[in-house]
C-alpha cells in the first residue's frame, strides 16, 4: 500500500471518522495503548534478536575450541602404491 497517495483531504476525512467513532476523550487512550503495544512489541524483537546472536556466537566458541575428528571412511582408504624397485 502507498500512504503517499493521501492528501490533506483524505487525512481530514479520516481523523473525523475516528472523532465521531471513538469520542476525544477515548482517542488518547487509544493511542497511549498502541504506543505501548508498539514498545513491547520492539522489545521483545530485541531481546529474540539478542538470544539468537548469543547462541550463534557460543555455539561458533565451542566450535572453535573443539578440535576437528579425523574422517576416516572405508572409501577413502587408499591402497599402498605399486613399488617399481624391489628391495
Amino acid at each position: 500500500m502507498n500512504f503517499a497517495n493521501l492528501g490533506f483531504g483524505e487525512i481530514l476525512l479520516i481523523v473525523l471518522i475516528v472523532l465521531l467513532l471513538f469520542g476525544a476523550k477515548r482517542i488518547p487512550e487509544i493511542a497511549g495503548s498502541m504506543g505501548k503495544g508498539i514498545r513491547e512489541f520492539k522489545k521483545s524483537m530485541t531481546e529474540v534478536q539478542t538470544s539468537i546472536t548469543q547462541e550463534v556466537s557460543t555455539r561458533d566458541d565451542r566450535e572453535r575450541l573443539r578440535a576437528p575428528e579425523p574422517q576416516t571412511r572405508a572409501d577413502d582408504v587408499r591402497p599402498e602404491p605399486k613399488r617399481l624397485i624391489d628391495t
